[in-house]
């Protein structure tokens, strides 16, 4: 452990000494305010939920239950989990039931793509439920005034969070100044609402995560975030344990991709996520678990 945090130390001197070099603006302070995330459930399931609050920034806050809400196994995950679906074939009917299941089980939020998130927005009206877009997604690779302008027009159409993708391509280039610029621009077209950095891990060094986190957090991200779940891979408890190691309590660290279950859910809480994005939502409430192994020989 210490040898990775020698690791984590040297790599962000490197960062902030190369964008120094550059002539990159200074960092920008966090807006945003982090609360510790949940601890495990050793006993499966025996979080209280009052502790499961997840990383928020200001004028974010999740509200309680509300009368109505449906009860489930495991809901005391349910504040924690943006309910995702991002499938380009996604009908209306689809966006209505997903915002439906949010409602009932109150989770976090809805996150859909850009196109919907005005009429997610509509659905969700008075829920407490809030409303988020991706940008930039899944590839990373428009230009930052595009992301700019994609988050502009989001934020009007009822966006409460922004989830933008990395330009991945200028990370391995060590663009770095690109890369925080990126961030930052995306950033400031919130307009004050997170954002959440996708780094998607499957397609970076440990090096690279490292350096992604910094730029993320010096760029004012309210959160880092493992994958899209479009890019191969997806998120580990490894991958979790690094980030936040990286960012420590300053920012949230959110886990999607591949995780379909509430032991999925529970071994990236371990790690230190606290957002959990998944399109399985229903059944992680539910307490749905993976199917143990037989033993034999």
């Amino acid at each position: 452990m210490k040898d990775i945090d020698d690791l984590v130390g040297v790599i962000a001197r490197r960062v902030e000494q190369e964008l120094a070099r550059r002539g990159a603006r200074q960092p920008a302070a966090n807006p945003g305010e982090n609360i510790a995330p949940c601890p495990t459930c050793p006993t499966r399931g025996a979080c209280e939920p009052k502790k499961v609050l997840g990383s928020i920034n200001e004028g974010a806050k999740r509200i309680g239950a509300e009368a109505g809400v449906e009860s489930a196994p495991c809901s005391h995950v349910a504040p924690l989990i943006d309910h995702t679906l991002l499938k380009p074939e996604a009908t209306r009917d689809e966006l209505r039931q997903v915002c439906e299941e949010a409602r009932r089980y109150h989770f976090a939020t809805v996150c859909v793509n850009s196109a919907n998130v005005r009429f997610v927005a509509a659905c969700l009206e008075g829920s407490g439920v809030k409303p988020i877009a991706v940008v930039g997604f899944p590839l990373g690779a428009g230009t930052t005034s595009a992301k700019a302008f994609e988050t502009r027009e989001a934020v009007r159409n009822g966006a409460q969070e922004i989830d933008m993708v990395i330009n991945i391509g200028a990370l391995k280039s060590r663009d770095y100044a690109l890369v925080q610029d990126d961030i930052r621009g995306v950033v400031e077209a919130a307009g004050g609402k997170p954002v959440k950095v996708i780094l998607e891990t499957s397609k970076l060094d440990g090096e690279e995560k490292v350096i992604a986190c910094t730029l993320s957090k010096a760029a004012g991200a309210a959160f880092v975030k493992t994958s899209t779940g479009f890019g191969g891979g997806g998120a580990t408890p490894e991958d979790v344990a690094l980030m936040r190691r990286v960012v420590g309590e300053d920012i949230g660290v959110k886990a999607s991709g591949g995780i379909r279950t509430i032991d999925d859910v529970e071994r990236v809480i371990q790690a230190g996520a606290n957002r959990i994005g998944a399109s399985a939502s229903v059944a992680i409430v539910q307490c749905v678990r993976q199917p143990q192994k037989k033993s034999g020989y």
